[in-house]
């Protein structure tokens, strides 16, 4: 049995609702491209039924594994530890919401396949592919929040926020075992320790329909952001990114 080609990381926390219609989207798809790929929902400690429901829909699509959170850490957390124990050679990450269709996954794919290293979705770069916007102020707070992050951190980047994302398992491994911040702030992290540690990033423009049931606060997260920018810089100055790293070897498959 061969090891899947795709890992497609979903972080969960209290999705009970959406996550079967989301995990039969991203089964659809993958089934439908052919594509050798596993779907693993990371469960950040749900107060509800998630986890039951994970399981329950893996019954009959063995593509689907879950992994639990010791407990509730945060977006940042639950992304690196799916990555971290994906299988596949190409690994990304993707909202519960689907915000990004999975089809868009191609075109990250198409990134890493020309030769990145990593691939990152972007609302911003085509404007006209946002089916549904997100409301002004919110546009705004995103806005200043991304121009705050590129002068501090000096990322080219568009959007460091998108939670879409893909990676080649040799940048995932060493990128995310690096990571410090483990709740909203995470993105901009880690792309600041991939281009300290010189891998590719290609931003690839995505469609995105925004979900008005998006659990962040741009003043109280907006406000930790800017926090964990702070700290990453600090990080830095310390040289904590400049440290070896060991990968994590893929368990032995059965055949």
């Amino acid at each position: 049995m061969p090891y899947p080609k795709y890992s497609i990381v979903i972080p969960a926390y209290n999705e009970r609702a959406r996550i079967p219609a989301t995990l039969k989207s991203v089964v659809e798809c993958i089934r439908s491209s052919g594509w050798s790929a596993e779907i693993i929902v990371v469960d950040d400690g749900s107060r509800d039924a998630t986890a039951q429901v994970v399981r329950a829909f893996a019954v009959g699509a063995p593509e689907v594994r879950l992994i639990q959170n010791p407990g509730n850490h945060g977006k940042g957390y639950s992304v690196r530890n799916g990555l971290l124990q994906a299988l596949g050679e190409i690994v990304m990450f993707t909202d519960a919401d689907l915000s990004a269709p999975i089809e868009e996954a191609e075109r990250l794919f198409a990134a890493i396949a020309g030769g990145a290293d990593i691939a990152i979705g972007s609302r911003w770069l085509e404007r006209t592919r946002q089916t549904i916007r997100q409301p002004l102020y919110r546009q705004f707070f995103g806005r200043c929040f991304n121009a705050v992050t590129r002068m501090v951190m000096g990322l080219p980047f568009a959007d460091t926020q998108c939670g879409f994302k893909a990676f080649t398992r040799d940048a995932a491994q060493t990128v995310f075992q690096l990571q410090t911040i483990e709740r909203w702030g995470f993105d901009p992290e880690i792309l600041f320790i991939a281009l300290k540690r010189g891998y590719r990033i290609e931003e690839v423009p995505v469609s995105w329909a925004h979900d008005e049931r998006s659990r962040i606060s741009y003043l109280k997260d907006g406000m930790r952001m800017l926090e964990d920018i702070a700290i990453v810089r600090w990080n830095a100055l310390l040289g904590r990114y400049g440290k070896d790293v060991q990968h994590i070897h893929r368990p032995r498959l059965a055949k």
